[in-house]
């Protein structure tokens, strides 16, 4: 990774499975020319979307990071910055966890922030860094459902949403007027990918005919907030299925 490329770069913490929504945005930006850089914690994982993009005729590569770990975050950025110009980078860390509020352990609270809000704050910090020594670019944050309320059994996942809502809020005021797009999407709804294709295929079915939020559409939705005029900036975008309540 020594050698700088010309094309601009994307980078992308919380990519997973082949089928989820990191990879699928991914591949979105892949195909508008620009170098992706995916990070997660499954070297097999992240390879397998590389690949995929690669075959698809786009540019990748894959850094091994976890977002909740300083050393990490900081060391990636650094990888990342020899690869060329960053112009985008995307939090897509997720950590969906369920328990009973009397039964939540302080360590599962922890851990469930430290993955959203704290993973979030040292993503974004190093990616702006990056954006603003290349001019500027976009900054976007996955939200969801719980980033604007909280309910049981869900008080750490909403918690640590809200915190990364905040703190998207907070960057988009201080480096918005430098030039950089600072968004935040809340995702209301079911994502019709491996997750719950592989936890809730009965939920899915039940749901219907584009009851769900598909993955391509999600990336779509990123990639006009990407490419939108300065003069008309989107803080947040909301999006889910035309039959969800809300």
């Amino acid at each position: 990774m020594s050698e700088s490329r010309s094309e601009p770069v994307v980078w992308i913490a919380g990519v997973g499975a082949v089928a989820g929504l990191g990879a699928a945005l991914a591949r979105r930006f892949a195909r508008e020319g620009l170098l992706v850089a995916v990070s997660g914690r499954s070297p097999d994982k992240l390879q397998a979307v590389v690949e995929g993009i690669r075959a698809l005729g786009g540019d990748a590569v894959a850094i091994v990071a976890d977002s909740g770990i300083e050393s990490e975050v900081i060391a990636a950025s650094q990888q990342i910055s020899q690869l060329g110009p960053l112009k985008a980078a995307i939090f897509n860390v997720g950590n969906s966890v369920a328990a009973p509020t009397l039964e939540l352990s302080a360590q599962l609270f922890e851990q469930t922030w430290r993955a959203s809000t704290l993973g979030g704050f040292l993503f974004a910090r190093e990616a702006t860094r990056l954006l603003l020594d290349s001019g500027g670019g976009s900054l976007l944050f996955t939200g969801a459902t719980a980033s604007l309320r909280g309910k049981p059994p869900f008080a750490a996942f909403a918690a640590a949403k809200a915190g990364l809502r905040s703190l998207s809020q907070s960057f988009a005021r201080e480096f918005g007027p430098q030039n950089v797009h600072v968004a935040h999407v809340v995702i209301d709804g079911a994502i019709d990918g491996e997750r719950v294709q592989s936890r809730a295929p009965d939920y899915l079915a039940r749901l219907g005919e584009d009851g769900a939020l598909k993955l391509e559409d999600i990336a779509d939705a990123y990639w006009y907030l990407h490419t939108q005029p300065r003069s008309a900036w989107t803080q947040e975008l909301d999006l889910r299925p035309f039959k969800e309540p809300f």
